[in-house]
């Protein structure tokens, strides 16, 4: 069992099925040695559990938990398209899409639902970059769209 699996389980974390794409694009999609998934809702069992804004729906703890699904969701993909976590060289940048209020200012708050699970998880492998924008409404009434980009091995 690879390093991270065995985290996994430790943490008691089980990775969701990867998402399908809610449009006409890959989930992920590599080059070179990244590898770019595709913006990642918080699914639980294939439906939107974090509808709304921030600041008006959800509370900041409401989206530090949509943050950290979106994040489970995007992990199933980088475990799929690194062939089990083999290739992966580690997290690069994460970009936090939040929906919301106009009166709401904590989103990097928000976004740290991501960036703690990855560090929990990935631990070495989870330093990243990472940008987090605040808007009025995301696909699907979302309250997060998180992006993700990995750094893939260098291969022989």
């Amino acid at each position: 069992m690879h390093p991270i699996d065995v985290r996994l389980n430790e943490l008691g974390i089980v990775l969701p099925e990867r998402s399908r794409p809610a449009g006409n694009y890959l989930p992920a999609c590599r080059c070179d040695r990244l590898l770019f998934v595709s913006g990642q809702f918080p699914l639980e069992n294939g439906r939107l559990k974090f509808a709304g804004q921030i600041g008006r729906d959800l509370t900041p703890e409401d989206g530090y938990a949509a943050a950290r699904l979106a994040c489970l969701n995007a992990l199933a993909h980088v475990r799929h398209e690194t062939d089990g976590w083999q290739q992966l060289d580690g997290i690069v940048r994460i970009d936090g899409h939040i929906s919301s209020a106009s009166e709401f200012h904590g989103q990097p708050k928000v976004l740290d639902g991501a960036s703690d699970l990855l560090k929990a998880v990935l631990q070495d492998r989870a330093g990243h970059a990472r940008t987090v924008f605040g808007h009025s409404v995301l696909p699907l009434n979302s309250s997060i769209e998180l992006v993700v980009i990995a750094c893939l091995r260098p291969t022989v």
